[in-house]
């Protein structure tokens, strides 16, 4: 169905789609290349909301070539929306744009496109045909499809360790314990996100500031901060919201005394937002339910200290880890994860190493659940 230079031009639109990945939040990174007589005539990504998809991107690419995208063929990575959002319908570009062909890499999980836009283009009389590397077009946009889905947010856990599994001295003390490769690759991590999430200790133990410094990015992350009793300092650097919005979700905010502290952290523009479980701790699967459905996010990225990522692993939370390992050992010190102790090893939660990296000296695993 697919011929080699089929695959070539479509491996392009997902390197073009790739342009995207710190850019495009809260709408899905999409490439696009339009191909006549073997020849790319235009290229494009989708920009940041409310700018142009890839496909009316590269349309105006080809314009501004002085090329005829008539009787061209358009390989994109996902399904052309049929919907006006902040956008008209991409749909419509192409239907006027006369392509003989449009090859597509997967359809559109959001319920508003899921397969109109292929029929839209195919009652036009366009050649249409999806599932070309599916699976590479899949992994770019692990978290768009999260959300349309199951409507969660793809969540990533960043661990920092020495080879015995240790995050931080027994005094607290972390920085550092990775290279500074490794740091810049965690930035790259942080990037493509849609929200930094940490807990108070964190916030309370190393005072991070939680933005991208590492790789140029024209759009900082949000910060969301877990803290159930609203421990926060008002000096933590974490809570400067010139650069991007910050979450604070608390547990209650029934007592005087939280309500003035919400007050306090609000006039500096930080939203609270409570959200308790019955055990009087915020609500983990509450919470990331609703950064997906009523904030639109599709990745969370989390750095957080071993008491909130074992709740998190315990909740079933995390979707995916990224581990990085310097090599040397720590002894003592603060594991990463303050999960439950087995009693029997049925009892564990096996994971999946998708992919290994060496970053000088260190070593990054990418692992799923299987």
């Amino acid at each position: 169905m697919y011929s080699a230079v089929d695959h070539q031009f479509m491996s392009q639109a997902l390197a073009e789609a790739q342009k995207s990945l710190y850019l495009s939040n809260p709408n899905p990174r999409v490439g696009c290349v339009i191909v006549k007589q073997d020849q790319v005539i235009g290229v494009g990504h989708t920009q940041k909301v409310g700018g142009p998809h890839a496909e009316v991107q590269a349309l105006a690419n080809v314009k501004a070539q002085g090329f005829d995208p008539r009787g061209s063929t358009v390989y994109v990575t996902l399904e052309p929306c049929n919907h006006t959002g902040r956008t008209p319908p991409c749909v419509d570009a192409l239907i006027a744009a006369q392509p003989a062909k449009v090859i597509v890499a997967m359809s559109d999980p959001n319920p508003l496109v899921g397969g109109k836009g292929l029929e839209r283009l195919k009652a036009a009389g366009i050649d249409v045909r999806c599932g070309l590397l599916e699976q590479e077009a899949h992994a770019l946009n692990r978290g768009f499809i999260s959300r349309m889905t199951r409507g969660l947010p793809w969540v990533r856990m960043k661990i920092a360790a020495s080879l015995d599994g240790k995050t931080a001295l027994p005094n607290g003390q972390s920085q550092w314990i990775t290279n500074a490769l490794s740091r810049a690759d965690g930035h790259h991590w942080r990037a493509q996100a849609c929200a930094i999430l940490t807990g108070v200790g964190t916030v309370k133990e190393d005072d991070p500031t939680l933005n991208v410094r590492d790789v140029e990015t024209e759009r900082q992350p949000w910060k969301v901060i877990v803290d159930s009793k609203l421990e926060t300092p008002l000096n933590a650097k974490v809570l400067d919201a010139a650069e991007s919005g910050v979450i604070l979700i608390c547990a209650s905010l029934d007592l005087p005394q939280a309500q003035e502290k919400a007050k306090a952290l609000q006039a500096q523009g930080v939203e609270v937002i409570a959200m308790a479980n019955a055990h009087g701790k915020v609500d983990l699967p509450k919470l990331f339910a609703y950064l997906a459905q009523e904030r639109h996010m599709n990745e969370i990225h989390i750095e957080a200290g071993f008491k909130l990522n074992g709740s998190l692993l315990r909740e079933d939370c995390v979707d995916e880890l990224l581990l990085y390992y310097a090599p040397f050992f720590m002894g003592e010190g603060m594991g990463m994860a303050n999960t439950s102790p087995l009693s029997e090893l049925k009892q564990r939660q096996d994971w999946q190493i998708i992919d290994q990296c060496a970053f000088g000296s260190d070593l990054r695993l990418r692992l799923l659940k299987p």
